[in-house]
């Protein structure tokens, strides 16, 4: 099975659809699918929920398509820098459900281990326990958190082998595993796509098992914040 493509488009042939549900990796503009991304906007795919740390910024990641206004619903731990983000949640346009970071990526790396739910002590008390099930264990209150499982998950990995084995370098490897593992279909955009046997199989990050397809692009490489000191 061939699972390299020649180009964005080609690789979602097939897998968008209005209404979906897609995980998104990334954490703050590092790991982020851009070009996945692009294509997605490019398609005119509509009415998305999308769960992902964050929503980029106003220019870059998934923030393009919140200018496009092509994400109904938001599953995310920050909201950032983004001030669209801000303007449409605070309007009414856009739904947004916050999760706290581990628990977001917990949700995802359960639904991609079939696991439908897990109880969790963060959160309890606060608006993110409201309406979930609670649970006593131990004397302690913890709230059920359901598993995450989506139709589509992007993801942009370092390296991959033509199986579809990836590797990610550091910052990149927070969310993305998760992701790649919940979505039904995952599609990964890579720096360098090596022959199968060039990967050290200790250095794999996410088994090639997961992951339906493979683009091979050049990113661009964005730093979230620059701060600067005046010489004493």
């Amino acid at each position: 099975m061939n699972k390299v493509f020649d180009n964005p488009s080609s690789a979602l042939e097939g897998l968008l659809f209005h209404g979906m549900f897609i995980a998104a990796g990334g954490f703050g503009l590092c790991g982020i699918p851009e070009l996945l991304i692009d294509a997605i906007r490019e398609a005119g795919t509509k009415d998305l929920t999308i769960a992902s740390n964050n929503c980029g910024v106003d220019d870059f990641g998934l923030g393009v398509l919140l200018k496009t206004k092509q994400i109904r619903k938001m599953i995310s731990s920050y909201v950032g820098e983004n001030a669209e983000f801000m303007r449409q949640y605070l309007s009414g346009e856009l739904e947004l459900e916050f999760n706290p970071q581990g628990t977001l990526a917990e949700r995802m790396r359960a639904g991609g281990a079939g696991i439908a739910g897990f109880y969790t002590k963060t959160g309890v008390g606060t608006v993110v326990a409201r309406g979930k099930e609670l649970k006593v264990f131990d004397g302690e209150i913890y709230v059920l958190e359901t598993g995450i499982v989506a139709d589509l998950s992007i993801v942009k990995a370092w390296k991959a082998d033509t199986t579809g084995n990836l590797v990610f370098r550091k910052t990149a490897r927070n969310f993305n595993p998760s992701a790649a593992s919940c979505g039904k279909i995952c599609v990964a955009e890579v720096e360098e796509i090596v022959p199968v046997g060039s990967l050290d199989p200790d250095h794999i990050h996410v088994p090639g098992i997961y992951v339906h397809r493979l683009i091979q692009g050049q990113h661009e490489k964005r730093i979230e914040q620059r701060t600067t000191r005046l010489a004493a």
